[in-house]
């Protein structure tokens, strides 16, 4: 069987067609060829480069609703030049290889594959990670006779209710192999103070540094953390522990531009607690962990669905969230140590225990290999 995956850019993205691609692989040997179509860029380049995974890079544009001088040019050049190259690129590839089925991850960067996908007449299934839909999830959807969804289907947005398969979201079943002894080591952690894990999606956020940046001082005291920057912010986060934390507490602050997998496993292993922007596959490997989180959606994604991803993981009581129009350093601060201090991360935990998360990277590869074995 051949399986073309594609999808957009950001590890929400990759992450779950990593996962589905290695237990693929696990289970079918030498029965299966896996590729993947869609935008080039270095962040997806290095993770397919190490998976082995075939890939082939294309144009694709996206429609900006934000709206100023400069999107609009963008938005013209995306839609009139970008995408049409890009289906026909798509097209060519396609008809060439002619893979038995094209497994969608959504986003901007799926349109051309799916387009180009639905008029070879090549079956497409899809999978969203979000409570709410991105706006081309929902027109690819009509091209995907099966949509696998990672909240209840009662909590999803938008899609026929024919359509949809309560799956979960995918993880990479290697993020769970790990124990607090290698953990440990492979952090350098250094006290036997609780520790706090933060992370701001995979490109880091600027907001939640510079808010973390305001109340370390008072968070190294007791904490020991571990802080995902993002690469553009590094250097800032680097100059802020040398200026601002006494030099015997520095090396209590691990500061990371990017957590690879044993990093992030390592951190979710050991953290206390995950303060965390509110992506469907960040959600979902903090609930794999039974980890407490603090949950700060992001205030400008599509359709607003970090807020719902946040509110509807929330529910179980394993997470609290936190809207950035309520978020000051001193309250978060005083948050953050409360719910320390009162013994809510244990309450929090035990909620997060009994959480009955579904095995989606099986259920989706069940469901591959059903449908192979059915044709």
């Amino acid at each position: 069987m051949k399986i073309l995956f594609t999808g957009g850019g950001s590890g929400g993205h990759i992450f779950p067609i990593i996962a589905i691609s290695r237990e693929l692989k696990r289970r079918c040997a030498q029965k299966i060829e896996l590729s993947y179509m869609g935008p080039e860029d270095e962040f997806s380049s290095k993770l397919f480069f190490k998976e082995s995974l075939k890939t082939y890079f294309i144009l694709s544009g996206k429609v900006r609703r934000y709206f100023n001088l400069k999107s609009f040019f963008q938005n013209i050049v995306d839609f009139f030049i970008k995408i049409p190259l890009g289906t026909i690129q798509a097209f060519l590839i396609l008809f060439f290889t002619a893979p038995d089925l094209i497994f969608s991850k959504g986003g901007y960067g799926s349109f051309p594959a799916v387009v180009a996908g639905w008029c070879l007449g090549i079956p497409i299934i899809m999978h969203e990670s979000d409570v709410a839909p991105g706006l081309a999830n929902k027109i690819l959807s009509r091209f995907s006779q099966t949509v696998f969804v990672s909240f209840p289907l009662k909590e999803t947005e938008y899609f026929p209710f024919q359509k949809m398969i309560f799956t979960g979201n995918p993880i990479r079943s290697d993020l769970l192999k790990i124990n607090k002894e290698i953990a440990q080591k492979e952090l350098s952690i250094v006290s036997t103070k609780p520790i706090i894990l933060i992370l701001g999606g995979s490109q880091g956020s600027f907001r939640i540094n510079s808010l973390i940046f305001q109340i370390l001082p008072q968070l190294i005291k007791k904490f020991e953390i571990i802080h995902q920057t993002g690469y553009a912010d590094f250097e800032r986060a680097q100059e802020n522990i040398a200026t601002f934390i006494p030099k015997e507490l520095q090396n209590h602050c691990h500061l990371y531009p990017f957590l690879n997998e044993l990093q992030l496993k390592s951190g979710l292993c050991l953290a206390e607690c995950v303060i965390s922007r509110a992506g469907a596959g960040i959600i979902f490997e903090i609930a794999a962990f039974k980890k407490p989180s603090i949950l700060i959606p992001l205030p400008e994604s599509a359709q607003n669905h970090q807020v719902k991803n946040a509110y509807a993981y929330a529910k179980s009581g394993a997470g609290i969230v936190i809207e950035e129009s309520n978020l000051t350093p001193n309250f978060f601060l005083e948050t953050v140590l409360n719910l320390y201090t009162f013994g809510n991360f244990e309450i929090m935990s035990r909620a997060a225990e009994k959480l009955k998360l579904q095995d989606a990277t099986n259920n989706i590869v069940d469901y591959l290999i059903n449908y192979f074995e059915k044709k």
